[in-house]
């Protein structure tokens, strides 16, 4: 079974921080790469960053470079979303899934993406 969940989401002060966590298990433990999608009610789910299992390659959006840090922890099961200075535009939930594609151009879903449950970021004061 293919298994995405996703962690650490909450209510956030404009200019806090937070890390989210997305832990993979079963077939979704040999990713290729796991990006972060975000999105808000009436809008299209955004792709905002992704991170490479086998080198920790990495993209950033240009609406979060700067400000999100993708990261995994040694045996890669676990990626981590930082994201500082929060302001209220990245109020969203976040989603992580398995990637087809992450280059310095971008991230692909693909056909077999396999999707978090989504986990709920509040940026207001």
């Amino acid at each position: 079974q293919v298994q995405l969940v996703e962690s650490g989401g909450g209510l956030v002060q404009p200019g806090g921080s937070l890390i989210l966590s997305c832990t993979a298990s079963g077939l979704a433990r040999n990713y290729y790469a796991i990006g972060w999608f975000r999105q808000v009610p009436g809008r299209e789910r955004e792709g905002i960053t992704c991170i490479r299992r086998s080198d920790g390659g990495t993209y950033y959006a240009d609406s979060v470079k700067g400000r999100f840090t993708n990261s995994r922890d040694n045996d890669q099961t676990t990626v981590f979303l930082q994201i500082n200075s929060l302001k209220a535009d990245d109020t969203a939930v976040y989603y992580c899934v398995t990637l087809a594609q992450c280059s310095y151009y971008g991230l692909e879903v693909g056909d077999s993406g396999s999707w978090g449950q989504g986990t709920q970021v509040t940026v207001s004061s």
